[in-house]
Formats: C-alpha cells, sequence, structure tokens
C-alpha cells in the first residue's frame, strides 16, 4: 500500500512539472505571436518609398527571413535617433512605426543598410512561424485547464473513499468503551478473520452496524482491522451519490476492485442508508437503484471478493432496501447504542479527562457526571470533556473543575451558553415552577433524579431535569403512564401555579413526546384495551385506514393522563413550592440534596 501512495505522489509531482513546462512555454509562445501579429498587420509600402526612407537615414531596423517574400521595417523616431545601438535593440516600436515592403533579395542589401546605420535581423525558420506555435502551445494549455475545470466539477471517489494499514490505525478493542457483548462476538469474528482459509470462509461476509450517531460504530469496525491486522478501507456513502447518473454505481464497483487489491482487508460503508434506501420509495431515484444494484452484484461475488470483509453502519436500518439485509449479505446485524449503565458513562469520562491537555481537577466527580448524562453516546461525551476545557480556559482555571463539566453538560443541553446577566424573575420563575413540576412527579413514579437545574442561557431561561439510568428490560403498561404524566408534570405545574390563562409554551418538547409515546401505547404495545392487540403500522400497509380511530383514543388518553398528573402533583404541590424556591436560590441541585430537601415518603408515592 505504501509504493502505491509513493507512486501516486510521484504521478503528481510529474504532473505538476509538466503543467509548468507548458504554461512557460505557453508564455513564450504568446509573447512570440503577439510579435507575430504585430508584423502581420504592420502596414504596406512600395519599394520605392522604402529606398525614400533608407536614404533619408529614417529606418531604424530591419527584419527578414529567406523564405518570406517580405520584410519587416521600423521607422526612427525623435528617442531612437538619440539611443546607442544596445538601447536600440532593446526598443519595441509602436505599430505605426512597423511597415512591411517586399524582400529584395540582392547581394548589396545588408552592406547597404550597413552603411546607413540601420539594425538587421535575420530569422531563420521554416513555414511554421513562432507566432503558429505560440498559438498552438496557448490553445493545449486552454484545453488542458478547461479539461481539469470539468474534472473538478465531479467529485472524484478518493474524496468519498479512505485507505488505511493497520499499522495507521491507532484503534483497538481496549480504547472502546463498553459494548462488551458486541466486542465479544466480534473477537471471535477476528479470530476467524486471523485463521483465514476455511474458518474465513465460514463466517458472515456482511455486517450491519445499527444505532445512533456517535456510539462507536466506526470505532468498532476500526478496532477489527487493528485486531486482525488487515486494511482499513473507509467509504463515505452521501459521497457517493451525486448528479451524474451511473457515477454511484462506478465508485461502488472501484471501492470493491480496491478492496481486492488491497486484500485482506475491512470494507466499511458509512451511512450506508445513503445509498441502499428501499428502491421505489420516496427516498429512491433511479441514480440510487443503479447504485444499490452495483452493491448487491458485488456482495453476491464471494468467490472473486477474496479474503474482504464488508461492514456497514446506519442509523436508519429500517429504511434500507430487504435486498441488502437478506442472508447472504448483511445478514449480521448488532445494535450498537448509547451506553445504558452509568459506570459505562464514568468510564469514558475518565478516558477523555485523561486525554485532555487541560488536566480535571482532583475533586471531580465522574460518577455524579455519568448519572446526569443519560443517553449520551461516547462521542457526546468526549465532546463536553472538550468544551469543559475551552470553559476552564476561559475562567483561568489551572485545571478542569466539576463546575466546568457541569457548565458544558448545559451547553449541550440548552444550546447555548450561560448568560452572565441576571435574568428576567418572572421568566426564571416560570421556569423553576417547570422544572420542580417534573422533578417531583419524577420522585413519585420512583424515578431517580440525578440533577435539576435551571439557568440563564444566551438561548433563554432554561431548565432541565436529568434523570438517571433505567436499566428495566420491558416498558411495561404501568412505566410507559408515568413517563406520560412526568412529561405533562411541568405543563400541569404551570397550571396549578400561574392558572390556565398565564400557561407558556415551554411544554411543547413534553408534549411531542407525550404525544408520541401516548400514539405507541395504541399503535404497537397494545395497551389500550379498547383497541385490543392490533398492530395499527400493519393495518396501514395493507391501506387499511385507521387514524381517525387512532387520533380519537390519543386524545381520550393525553386527557386521562393529564387529569391524573393533576391530581397527583396537585396533593404534593408543597414539595413542588419548596424545589422550586430553592432551585430560584442556588439555580441547580443534585438527585441527592432534593431528596434531602423534600424526604419524599413512600406512601405519597404511585
Amino acid at each position: 500500500m505504501k509504493s502505491k501512495k509513493e507512486k501516486e505522489k510521484r504521478l503528481k509531482i510529474l504532473a505538476m512539472l509538466i503543467s509548468v513546462f507548458l504554461v512557460g512555454l505557453a508564455v513564450v509562445g504568446y509573447s512570440l505571436y503577439q510579435k507575430q501579429q504585430k508584423t502581420a498587420n504592420a502596414e504596406y509600402i512600395s519599394y520605392k518609398e522604402y529606398r525614400e526612407l533608407l536614404e533619408k537615414g529614417d529606418i531604424n531596423t530591419v527584419s527578414y527571413s529567406a523564405y518570406d517574400d517580405f520584410m519587416y521595417i521600423t521607422l526612427h523616431n525623435e528617442k531612437t535617433r538619440e539611443m546607442d545601438i544596445k538601447e536600440r535593440q532593446k526598443y519595441e516600436a509602436p505599430q505605426d512605426e512597423i511597415k512591411k515592403v517586399i524582400f529584395p533579395a540582392g547581394e548589396d542589401f545588408r552592406k547597404e543598410l550597413a552603411e546607413k546605420d540601420v539594425l538587421v535581423y535575420q530569422t531563420r525558420n521554416s513555414g511554421i512561424t513562432a507566432g503558429s506555435i505560440g498559438s498552438m502551445l496557448f490553445n493545449i494549455v486552454l484545453i488542458v485547464i478547461m479539461f481539469k475545470i470539468i474534472t473538478n466539477m465531479i467529485p472524484k471517489t478518493g474524496n468519498a473513499v479512505s485507505e488505511a494499514i493497520p499499522e495507521d490505525i491507532n484503534v483497538s478493542f481496549d480504547d472502546v468503551i463498553g459494548h462488551d457483548e458486541v466486542k465479544k462476538d466480534l473477537k471471535l469474528l477476528v479470530k476467524q478473520m486471523k485463521a483465514g482459509g476455511e474458518d474465513f470462509c465460514e463466517m458472515t461476509r456482511g455486517i450491519l452496524f445499527e444505532g445512533s450517531a456517535g456510539t462507536g460504530k466506526t470505532m468498532l469496525a476500526k478496532a477489527m482491522a487493528k485486531e486482525a491486522k488487515w486494511g482499513f478501507i473507509s467509504v463515505n456513502s452521501s459521497s457517493l451519490i451525486q448528479l451524474y447518473v451511473g457515477l454511484g454505481a462506478k465508485r461502488v464497483r472501484e471501492a470493491f476492485a480496491r478492496a481486492r487489491e488491497s486484500a485482506p482487508c475491512i470494507l466499511f460503508f458509512d451511512e450506508i442508508d445513503a445509498i441502499g434506501a428501499k428502491r421505489g420509495s420516496t427516498r429512491g431515484t433511479s441514480e440510487n437503484d443503479q447504485t444499490i444494484n452495483a452493491l448487491l452484484a458485488e456482495m453476491d461475488g464471494f468467490n472473486d471478493r477474496g479474503e474482504i470483509l464488508v461492514i456497514a453502519a446506519t442509523n436508519r436500518a429500517d429504511d434500507l432496501d430487504p435486498a441488502l439485509t437478506r442472508a447472504g449479505r448483511f445478514d449480521r446485524k448488532i445494535k450498537i447504542e448509547a451506553p445504558n449503565r452509568w459506570e459505562t458513562r464514568k468510564e469514558l469520562f475518565d478516558l477523555y479527562l485523561k486525554k485532555s491537555k487541560k488536566k480535571a481537577d482532583k475533586n471531580v466527580d465522574t460518577a455524579s457526571l455519568a448519572k446526569q448524562t443519560v443517553g449520551f453516546s461516547g462521542a457526546d461525551i468526549s465532546a463536553v470533556c472538550r468544551e469543559a476545557s475551552m470553559t476552564a480556559i476561559g475562567k483561568d482555571h489551572s485545571s478542569i473543575t466539576q463546575e466546568d463539566l457541569e457548565e458544558a453538560i448545559d451547553k449541550i443541553v440548552f444550546k447555548g451558553n450561560r448568560s452572565g446577566k441576571e435574568e428576567e424573575g418572572d421568566a426564571m420563575k416560570i421556569v423553576a415552577y417547570h422544572e420542580a413540576g417534573h422533578a417531583v412527579m419524577n420522585m413519585l413514579t420512583d424515578t431517580p433524579v440525578a440533577r435539576i437545574s435551571v439557568m440563564g442561557m444566551t438561548s433563554g431561561v432554561g431548565g432541565a431535569v436529568f434523570q438517571a439510568d433505567d436499566n428495566t428490560v420491558f416498558s411495561t403498561k404501568e412505566s410507559v403512564e408515568k413517563n406520560v404524566m412526568v412529561y405533562y408534570a411541568g405543563r400541569v405545574s404551570e397550571e396549578i401555579k400561574f392558572g390556565k390563562d398565564k400557561i407558556t409554551d415551554g411544554a411543547h418538547n413534553d408534549i411531542t413526546k407525550a404525544t408520541e409515546l401516548i400514539r405507541a401505547y395504541v399503535t404497537k404495545f397494545g395497551f389500550d384495551d379498547e383497541t385490543g392487540l392490533v398492530d395499527f403500522e400493519v393495518l396501514a400497509r395493507a391501506n387499511i385506514n385507521a387514524e381517525g380511530l387512532i387520533t380519537q383514543k390519543v386524545i381520550e388518553l393525553s386527557k386521562e393522563f393529564h387529569s391524573k398528573a393533576v391530581e397527583m402533583l396537585r396533593d404534593n404541590y408543597d414539595k413542588v413550592e419548596v424545589l422550586a424556591n430553592k432551585l430560584l436560590e442556588v439555580k441547580t441541585l443534585s438527585g441527592e440534596e432534593m431528596q434531602e430537601l423534600l424526604k419524599v415518603k413512600e406512601e405519597t408515592k404511585i
């Protein structure tokens, strides 16, 4: 692989040298061409006029060629009459001083000119003139430039495909935090990859990593290549699809051809849904269909593919064409999710803080940070640590503090920076009661809280309740109902405190999440007694329209859960008052501080 890169480098240098040479020739040629044009456009005079000018001493230079019927003269002016020979040789005459006259070709021609102090130039050329050479070279360079512009408009495969040898990969399984069960399976595959031969032929040849962004899909693929000592070719699928028809399919074939040259290797397609969307769907196009057909054809060629393991990553597996995920292609699907245990997130915080150039303070509690970042991926935690480092530098801290890290978390959650000014009292009060409603409902429904915060941000006054991990495997009917009530609790708190006419739009995101959950309660989970155990998506695929029934049921359940939330929170509103007032004072509270403050008793819970 290295020799191939060196060869490409040499070819680039050679191309650059040739380009410089051509440009140089073009400049010289064009200069000669300009001079030729100047003489070609010269005024014609008779031989008699020429003799008169010569006798008067008005001719400065004569230029002729033995192959030409004409010669070109330049006339003296006030400047040239005062010049010496060297100055006259450098002088370029304007167009009106150049004349064209028939060439006499007599034996005494040059002698006569010398006697009259005329500078004589004889050009030794054939029928091809310097002007024509310059014109030809200039046109060649123009063609090369136009070709370069056109080819640059077409995105090259190199922009979409990158290649690395095992020595260049700096990720191993030890660097991937969490995903222990997944790594166990992948290590078995690596063992088969190392063995090669029949062991490799028996293993799956296509793996699909499915998971949200930043969960470590690419890292795991690189770690496999590193552990197996295989090459790694990465393809950005979204860069394969372009305006030009057939280009995507061509690039897929080129990627597999490149993989065969580098085998054994892993061929990794990132964002595979960009080229693998279901054919005939709204996302599909004719170009998309050609590309996916090329991919399917390559995936089928097991005998010709050699030692190539194809891995694809997506966060939209449901959008993929069924032909891609059938047996024999991407038939092994591995779910890569954000860490669902706070212990794993703690390891990630420890890792990225250790890697940070700005060291963390010894009093930083990464366990507390891990508990308040439920749903954060490894990439999110890395971003938090980088942002905390910048915050520490901005505040001239000698090390990264707990406050810096929590402020970095708030920046990501609230999508803004903490504001240095004192916020409007009414806005902060509304947010405090809203978030206190969420927090109290969390505690009343046995949902642990890691931190609650209300902050003045550059994006506005913001608040959030950071829930702790829910380690349950299944969602029960009761737990779904509780979650809906938690979503509604912020708005309910506003209603109780300020009245229905003074509620705000701050609950819009809560309402969206609650509606999605209630719809799933009816259409997927079969939790509603009236609609029964029916998957309404199956009916929709069969063109059976039940939207009216679903909508009516979602509205009824929404009102029911809202009423329960109102009743429950009203009975415990003294706790909301205590918590809201404390938040207005200190802005943020840990889960332990909140529990101590409220001292929630068992009999108040559902």
